[in-house]
């Protein structure tokens, strides 16, 4: 019996050394994990398509003579916010894409559809500001107060101008830009890695940071989306402190948004100082939150000074 039980306990004492090699070789040749990438791709579609067409819409706007598209024909911005509506959708898409955190498919087809929604809703009413600029209409002044307004009749006529910009001011802005920095947010809460492979900044992100900030001091100035980006800020930096308690920290595309976030909050911060004591622009912008638009400033200091000098 004797022996028998010594050679169990050998077969026994041999089958553990095995698992154990075993589980010492798996250790040994488990993955590294990869260092995350910066997605230039993605930042530079975004930026060029952000700044060709959006910004680029009321550049050209002044640019292109007003005899070159007639009135009952849609311009060239249009056409560049037609682009915008169809591009937008697909970059936020993509966004999703490359996001550990994403939404279930019915949010996902509910926020494509508001904000193809709000960019159609804001094509029409730019349209028609653009005709209304062209007769003299002044974005400084509400639309009661403009003069074009005040000799329409009958009087209920200027009802319907405001339908108008309520429906681009307030409701195309929020299923606009609601899904935008909701998408963002999401995107970067997927941007972090383990301490130990903390990165800086690529320099493709340092060249893409200027013209990505200006762009959202652009939405926030123009869009009035201020409480949306500031809110979407302060969600961005609780998920930073809350993930550096496990030991995460945000990798390049994490500290990309986070420096843009924070510069175009500096870009407001110079454009509202600078504004601040401009008594027209406060009738324009009234309440707790003071941010003027770039387009009111355009027709209250650019634009009439330019006419009353020609």
């Amino acid at each position: 019996m004797q022996p028998s039980i010594r050679r169990r306990q050998t077969s026994a004492l041999h089958a553990a050394t095995v698992i154990c090699s075993r589980s010492a070789g798996s250790a040994e040749t488990e993955p590294v994990p990869l260092k995350p990438r910066f997605h230039l791709d993605l930042w530079l579609s975004f930026t060029v398509q952000s700044w060709v067409l959006d910004v680029g819409r009321p550049v050209v706007m002044l640019v292109l003579p007003a005899d070159w598209f007639p009135l009952n024909r849609p311009s060239a911005a249009e056409y560049l916010h037609l682009l915008y509506n169809i591009s937008t959708p697909l970059i936020l898409l993509k966004l999703l894409e490359r996001s550990p955190r994403t939404l279930p498919c019915p949010a996902v087809h509910l926020g494509v559809i508001a904000v193809v929604m709000g960019t159609s809703l804001h094509l029409v009413a730019e349209s028609i500001t653009r005709r209304l600029l062209l007769i003299g209409y002044q974005l400084h002044l509400s639309v009661r107060e403009n003069p074009v307004m005040r000799n329409l009749k009958p009087s209920s006529v200027v009802d319907l101008f405001e339908l108008l910009f309520y429906f681009d001011d307030t409701l195309g802005h929020l299923m606009w830009y609601v899904p935008l920095f909701l998408v963002l947010f999401l995107f970067f809460s997927g941007c972090f890695c383990h301490r130990k492979l903390e990165e800086k900044m690529p320099r493709a992100a340092w060249m893409l940071l200027a013209p990505n900030a200006a762009y959202y001091w652009y939405l926030i100035t123009e869009g009035q989306t201020f409480i949306l980006f500031i809110f979407t800020f302060f969600a961005m930096t609780a998920m930073v402190m809350h993930q550096r308690r496990r030991g995460m920290v945000p990798n390049g595309n994490g500290l990309f948004m986070l420096y843009s976030f924070s510069a175009a909050l500096v870009l407001v911060a110079v454009w509202v100082s600078y504004l601040w004591n401009d008594g027209v622009l406060r009738k324009k912008h009234p309440g707790l939150i003071y941010v003027p638009q770039p387009r009111a400033v355009y027709t209250l200091h650019l634009h009439l000074h330019h006419n009353t000098q020609t």
